[in-house]
């Protein structure tokens, strides 16, 4: 239950901001909600609860992450082990300034920031329907 609503949750904050490439953000200010898809598709970046946590653009802006959108998606090192590494979301999601970013399925915290492709799909319109019995 609590999944569900964690997911329902995402998908009405990606759907309200969703970008039809995923890559960028909004023009709402902060940046708005960002969906990363690589190199795994459907990340949600939330600027706006990182806002409302006292973050300022350049605390993350100062290095760790470019203003060009999609950046960080074209360096090739936007990944679990690099963030690991102390680099993009792994410098602050380590594990003791915020959650970690790098769980195992065993947590069955991955859809924190992971809402997958079908909601992806969802959040997108592009989900679309089977008829019963297929």
């Amino acid at each position: 239950m609590k999944k569900t609503f964690i997911t329902a949750l995402v998908l009405a904050l990606v759907g309200a901001t969703f970008l039809v490439h995923g890559v960028g953000a909004t023009e709402e200010e902060h940046g708005g909600t960002i969906v990363f898809t690589r190199p795994v598709k459907a990340v949600v970046f939330d600027h706006q609860s990182h806002m409302d946590m006292g973050y300022e653009c350049d605390t993350c802006h100062d290095g760790l992450f470019e203003y060009a959108t999609g950046s960080a998606e074209e360096s090739g090192e936007f990944n679990h082990k690099s963030f690991a590494e102390g680099n993009y979301c792994g410098a602050c999601h380590d594990g003791s300034t915020a959650f970690t970013a790098v769980l195992d399925k065993a947590t069955g915290k991955c859809t924190l920031c992971h809402i997958g492709v079908k909601g992806l799909d969802r959040a997108s319109g592009k989900e679309t329907k089977k008829p019963h019995g297929d």
